[in-house]
């Protein structure tokens, strides 16, 4: 059998937090140099995990000899159109194992977000945003399928104070 074989797309339970928080964590520092604060990340993760009105995680998982294996996820969330009475699934959060890179790890995780996305009557499309200095990632979702939106997006970035611990 060979490796795509051997790799699953689930969604993600309680007991995969760690490994999520932790890929967010190595996603934000390689592809924006951003040193996320841990605690938060948790808690937000859990957030998403506890609340499916924020959205989901699907992982991809890898048996093998040594056991299962996470070496991908991504992040659904959900933008409401009024204009099409549906909602916009966002990808999120996406990050695939180096080890697991250019194994069509990040492919399998697409095509099920897809195929969950087409069979549902209250979604509408599928997007997600790129950073504009990633020309890897953009050939990558160009050779699944993806295009270029018209849209650009503009923000407001609220620096949040730290958390601090519950009493």
């Amino acid at each position: 059998m060979s490796f795509i074989e051997h790799l699953t797309v689930r969604l993600a339970r309680p007991d995969d937090v760690a490994a999520i928080a932790s890929f967010s964590a190595a996603m934000a520092l390689e592809t924006e140099g951003r040193h996320l604060d841990k605690a938060r990340l948790r808690e937000g993760t859990i957030a998403v995990l506890d609340s499916p009105a924020h959205g989901h995680f699907m992982v991809a998982e890898v048996t093998h000899d040594e056991g299962v294996q996470l070496v991908g996820q991504l992040m659904i969330t959900y933008e409401w159109s009024d204009w099409r009475n549906a909602a916009f699934w966002w990808i999120q959060s996406v990050y695939v194992d180096p080890k697991w890179r250019r194994r069509r790890v990040f492919s399998r995780m697409h095509e099920t977000v897809m195929q969950e996305a087409r069979g549902r009557t209250d979604v509408c499309g599928v997007r997600l945003y790129v950073d504009q200095d990633n020309p890897i990632a953009h050939a990558t979702y160009e050779r699944l399928g993806l295009i270029r939106s018209a849209y650009q997006i503009f923000e407001s970035d609220f620096v949040l104070p730290p958390k601090t611990p519950k009493e």
